[in-house]
């Protein structure tokens, strides 16, 4: 079983499109299947700020989980 993360990556759009940001919660075995994740979740909605999310999971705060979970987004705050 590969390791996996959870990732806490900061929302990818910038203002005007996003007034105050937001928070993605990810559970991911790296930075590629997290950017996919978050970006199947977001449907192709903001393609145009996807440059700026490959940006924002490399520079994510990453924590090794202890157990092997299902990856997926758990939680999306943003605004």
């Amino acid at each position: 079983m590969a390791q996996k993360f959870l990732y806490l990556v900061d929302h990818f759009c910038p203002f005007p499109r996003s007034e105050y940001g937001g928070l993605w919660a990810v559970i991911a075995e790296d930075d590629d299947e997290c950017f996919d994740l978050i970006k199947d979740q977001d449907d192709g909605f903001n393609e145009q700020f996807y440059v700026n999310l490959r940006d924002k999971v490399v520079n994510a705060r990453t924590y090794p989980l202890a157990e092997d979970v299902e990856s997926s987004v758990v939680e999306a705050f943003t605004t």
